[in-house]
C-alpha cells in the first residue's frame, strides 16, 4: 500500500538488542498527514533498521510517498498493528496529479459524495444519408 502526504512529526527513535540474536536494532517513527484527500488523515509509520533510517533521511515538512506493509501481532491476549515503510519517495511534482484517475470523492465514512460528477457535453449525430449502394469495405 502507499500514501502521499506531508511529514508533520518525527517521533523519538527506539533501539535495543535482539533477545534471539543479540544484534542491535533501531526503529524510527514518523507521522504523515495525507494531502490528497478531501478530509486529511494522519498515520504513524515505522522505519526499521539503521540503514533504512539513514537512507530515507525523513525530515519534518517534506512531501513524500510512503510505500508500506500493515501487519498485526498478538501480545498477552491483545493485538497491535504495525505499519512499516519499505520505500519513501520524495520525487513528487504535484501530489494531486498522483491521485488515481476516476477515484471517487468520498465522505469521512466511505459513502460516495453527493458532489455532481463532471459529464461530457452531448454531441450531435451527423445526419444519415443513403446513396443506395453499399460502400462498406467488408
Amino acid at each position: 500500500m502507499e500514501l502521499i502526504g506531508k511529514i508533520i512529526q518525527v517521533l523519538p527513535e527506539r533501539s535495543g538488542t535482539s533477545a534471539r540474536t543479540g544484534s542491535e536494532w533501531r526503529m524510527a517513527s514518523y507521522v504523515l498527514e495525507t494531502t490528497t484527500d478531501r478530509f486529511p488523515r494522519k498515520m504513524v509509520f515505522e522505519v526499521f533498521g539503521s540503514d533504512k533510517i539513514q537512507q530515507f533521511n525523513i525530515q519534518v515538512g517534506e512531501m513524500v510517498r510512503v510505500s508500506f506493509d500493515i501487519d498485526a501481532r498478538e501480545y498477552q491476549g491483545r493485538w497491535y498493528n504495525s505499519i512499516r515503510a519499505w520505500n519513501v519517495d520524495r520525487n513528487l511534482a504535484d501530489p494531486m496529479a498522483q491521485m488515481p484517475m476516476g477515484a471517487p470523492d468520498m465522505t469521512p465514512f466511505g459513502a460516495p459524495s453527493t458532489a455532481p460528477m463532471p459529464t461530457a457535453a452531448p454531441q450531435e449525430a451527423a445526419p444519415f444519408t443513403s446513396t443506395g449502394a453499399e460502400d462498406l469495405p467488408f
